[in-house]
């Protein structure tokens, strides 16, 4: 049987080691957990999901860092990984996490999946690990942790694979093949992308105006949209604003090739906030921002600014974004000064 390593036991870390406990058995699974580490060496982990049903209890290896997580496995008949999933969030930290799975990475073994959100995150991971596969993807899955090691999950799941980049070796697609037979085997449902930077713009059309904009008016979706102005006109200019701004997102990806994330598709996504009931959804960034924890705006949106400017792309409403953003994000990690 194969072996995974999940890195980043939170709200969509768990369902899917979940799901691979189910296609490979929980004693092949082990998650390093930081936070939540006590809760589930003691009960493991539970998802309650209104697809899956709820109360799923599940009870995998737990480590505090790969370097234990290898230990463990090292006297085993297979004593290597053959997935490292890495769900925590694209946040620059120190070590970076490139670094913190390198005990757990044996190189030209190992696939890395990358369950997270944002654009351009690929790249460390390929140049720190040239022999291994990287696998990139995208996942469609609201889930809330709303204890430690406890996950809410509501009823949409998809997750989109592809190898990083798309003109990988032939072993490497193999390998993004597996892992969604996988995920399929374990009962999610995975679609595999021969270039799936196409799905990843597709979200970031979504994710790079919404994000940012909800955690900077501390509102959701629905209630920006429907936030009180001087010539009452229902929305509509906050709708014009995100609209603008997805429209620069898009002008990133044609840019990179992207044709068909186009002003069609921002119009589609558009209506879709149009209509959505109140109060609407909760983006991580407007999550992070209520905990008083830093953001994903580099992943999110620094990203495409950096690409946009690589690519000779005007983007002065997502720069300004970003901007605000990131000051905002560094204002939760900033040094306290003693009064």
């Amino acid at each position: 049987m194969p072996r995974a390593l999940l890195f980043g036991a939170g709200s969509l870390g768990v369902p899917y080691a979940w799901v691979l406990s189910r296609a490979i058995g929980e004693s092949n699974v082990t998650a390093v957990c930081r936070s939540n580490f006590d809760e589930a060496s003691r009960n493991g982990f539970t998802v309650h999901s209104k697809l899956w049903g709820n109360d799923l209890k599940y009870k995998p290896r737990i480590a505090k860092t790969t370097a234990e997580a290898v230990q463990q496995i090292a006297s085993d008949a297979q004593p290597f990984f053959d997935y490292v999933v890495v769900a925590a969030k694209a946040l620059p930290s120190y070590p970076p996490i490139t670094e913190l799975i390198g005990p757990a990475v044996t190189a030209g073994k190992t696939s890395i999946v990358l369950l997270q959100n944002g654009i351009g995150i690929e790249d460390e991971y390929a140049e720190r690990y040239p022999e291994n596969p990287i696998l990139s993807t995208v996942a469609y899955f609201p889930a809330t942790q709303v204890s430690p090691g406890v996950v809410q999950h509501r009823e949409i799941e998809m997750l989109h694979v592809g190898t990083y980049p798309a003109s990988a070796p032939a072993a490497h697609k193999d390998a993004a093949r597996n892992f969604v037979d996988l995920i399929k085997q374990g009962g999610a449902s995975a679609t595999l992308h021969d270039d799936v930077q196409r799905e990843r713009w597709g979200k970031l059309l979504v994710n790079g105006p919404w994000n940012p904009v909800c955690a900077l008016t501390r509102s959701r979706d629905r209630q920006f949209i429907d936030s009180k102005k001087p010539d009452h006109r229902n929305g509509e200019d906050a709708l014009g604003f995100i609209r603008d701004v997805m429209l620069e997102v898009a002008a990133v990806a044609r840019a990179c090739g992207y044709e068909d994330v186009d002003e069609k598709l921002v119009d589609f996504q558009i209506n879709r906030a149009r209509v959505r009931d109140l109060p609407g959804v909760q983006p991580s960034m407007l999550a992070d921002v209520l905990e008083g924890r830093s953001m994903e705006a580099d992943a999110i949106v620094g990203n495409a600014v950096r690409i946009a400017k690589e690519k000779g792309v005007p983007v002065p409403m997502l720069r300004t974004i970003y901007l605000l953003a990131n000051g905002l994000s560094e204002s939760f990690s900033r040094d306290k000064v003693p009064s």
